[in-house]
């Protein structure tokens, strides 16, 4: 089953100044401090291929995986992080993969676009919650955007007071 959740935000901060976190390779974890200490580079610079190792704080779903950089176009604000061994791929996703982009807005305001998308296993344990619980589209796959929505909400306001 493969599936596209996204939504956009508007952040009151210029485009280059979001950019600036979204790029680094900390993004994700520096904004989630109560999962995460730290994240190891195992590979590259920074760039498409990088390998990540997050390192989760005890008690963590997911106490070791690997993300990998697929995609950084600096000049048009866009970066994609997918998993790469562990984690989600464990739990029975055939792909798991973020995608952060920055749209300038104003000189002092841009939008944030966050666009998960998934490819779950037949027959897995996640398939099988995500058919049970989330299929009906008229609610149960909305609940489901709200759920991820609102946990990137937070992410990005954490960002964005980072960033003031």
């Amino acid at each position: 089953m493969i599936g596209t959740l996204s939504d956009e935000f508007e952040v009151n901060v210029p485009a280059h100044e979001a950019w600036a976190l979204y790029g680094t390779l900390q993004f994700t974890y520096i904004c989630v401090p109560d999962l995460f200490d730290d994240v190891q580079v195992l590979k590259g610079d920074g760039g498409v291929g990088t390998i990540l190792k997050p390192i989760t704080k005890p008690g963590s779903l997911f106490y070791t995986y690997e993300d990998k950089i697929s995609k950084v176009d600096n000049e048009n604000m866009v970066k994609e992080v997918h998993a790469h061994k562990g984690g989600y791929l464990d739990l029975g996703f055939n792909y798991y993969g973020l995608r952060f982009e920055v749209i300038k807005k104003t000189e002092s305001s841009c939008i944030t676009k966050v666009t998960v998308r998934f490819d779950v296993k037949e027959g897995s344990s996640v398939y099988v919650i995500v058919i049970k619980h989330f299929l009906d589209v008229s609610k149960e796959e909305e609940f489901l955007k709200v759920k991820i929505i609102s946990m990137v909400k937070a992410i990005l306001g954490i960002a964005q007071s980072m960033l003031l």
